[in-house]
């Protein structure tokens, strides 16, 4: 069996009966745009190292870089379209050079884009609407002619206007484009607002939508599963929401809440994720926050008495239960601190090896809560010193009568 039961079920109650969508595909674009992080670059061996492991946990398709960037982008690209057994994907503007190269690295997918919003089609590319259609669509042409899957993005899609949104979307699927891809550039967007545009380029084609979306308010993740509920088929996603500014919409919490939270199968092995987000942390040099959820080391961690008891006695009571730390690789933890509660205290007691009574689980708690209030860290090392001080017994200790 590749992993364990996917989710658990809900409780009755209001959030029971998950129905919103059945399929969602994940295109990971940790390689291209997570790489456009301020101050992150990684070496051609990190490249090849995260998508394996992307591909071996089943993503659907892997943006393995800008070919056209530099050479050792391109032998990138071209290495790892050749080497993973998953759609690779290579990022092209609507420039002759751009789309070639991209073509030639091998990919199985090219993603093409051009800007649409006036203030960038004014300010950065210096075009008019009329030059973007026609370069629009002559790249998607040429893509298709080399036998080659493709994709459209009318980038900052989320502020252009909706005439001009839907012309550009018409003229490219005249030409046979595989994927729309419907980006929140400036993360804008809000989910309702962002599941009206998907509905509406969704009705102007026939080529299946793709979302992208960044994190600037905080509603990249929300945003895309918004996208999954107005009829994308897949959502871009980066692994710990790593990307330009903010970030983009984060692979473990899409992936986690279409599973988890609408009961979808996306066929992503979830138990690598905690695995996955720390070799991207290591390689991209950008902290994971101890508060991130899904990998954050406090996403399973439990300090406050009340929930470190709770916990104790069943898991769901203070976790989201359909999400486990087992489904994605982790481990609970019962953090020693100010809040711990007498129950916390004993669970790691017995987990070393010590049976306290009652009035020492009391006296050793009174020594962590004292100690964690004087902003020390409570480790395992701490906590069995204080129980030798207050001379609790280990597992088979004989005691001596004095």
């Amino acid at each position: 069996m590749r992993r364990p039961s996917r989710r658990v079920e809900f409780f009755a109650g209001t959030l029971s009966n998950p129905h919103e969508f059945d399929d969602a595909r994940i295109f990971d674009t940790t390689l291209r745009d997570g790489e456009q992080s301020p101050r992150t670059s990684f070496s051609y061996e990190d490249k090849r190292e995260i998508a394996a492991v992307l591909d071996e946990m089943g993503t659907h398709v892997i943006e393995a870089g800008f070919p056209v960037n530099s050479d050792a982008e391109f032998e990138a690209v071209r290495d790892i379209a050749e080497h993973t057994d998953t759609t690779v994907c290579g990022l092209a503007r609507v420039v002759d050079k751009d789309i070639e190269a991209a073509i030639d690295s091998g990919v199985e997918m090219v993603h093409v884009f051009v800007s649409t919003s006036d203030v960038q089609l004014e300010d950065s590319m210096h075009a008019s609407r009329e030059e973007a259609v026609e370069r629009a669509v002559a790249s998607v042409e040429r893509v298709k002619e080399a036998g080659v899957e493709c994709m459209f993005s009318p980038m900052d899609a989320t502020r252009t206007e909706e005439s001009f949104l839907v012309e550009i979307v018409e003229a490219v699927s005249e030409a046979d484009v595989d994927w729309i891809n419907i980006p929140d550039t400036c993360g804008v967007a809000t989910p309702t607002r962002f599941a009206n545009v998907v509905r509406t380029v969704d009705a102007a084609t026939d080529a299946r939508v793709d979302v992208h979306t960044h994190d600037d308010f905080g509603l990249a993740s929300a945003n895309a599963l918004a996208g999954y509920e107005a009829g994308a088929a897949q959502a871009q996603v980066s692994v710990n929401g790593i990307g330009e500014r903010a970030g983009n919409a984060a692979y473990e919490e899409v992936v986690m809440a279409a599973e988890s939270l609408y009961n979808v199968d996306t066929g992503i092995d979830t138990t690598r994720i905690t695995e996955l987000s720390a070799l991207v942390e290591e390689r991209s040099g950008i902290d994971t926050p101890g508060n991130k959820p899904v990998v954050g080391d406090n996403a399973f961690s439990h300090e406050s008495g009340i929930h470190a008891a709770g916990v104790i006695e069943n898991s769901d009571t203070f976790e989201p239960g359909v999400m486990t730390p087992e489904m994605v690789g982790a481990e609970r933890e019962l953090v020693l601190g100010k809040h711990t509660g007498q129950h916390s205290v004993r669970e790691r007691l017995a987990d070393a090896g010590y049976e306290p009574t009652d009035e020492q689980v009391r006296a050793v708690t009174r020594r962590v809560k004292d100690r964690g209030a004087d902003d020390k860290r409570v480790t395992m090392e701490t906590l069995e010193r204080f129980a030798e001080e207050v001379g609790v017994q280990r597992s088979g200790e004989e005691v001596t009568l004095r």
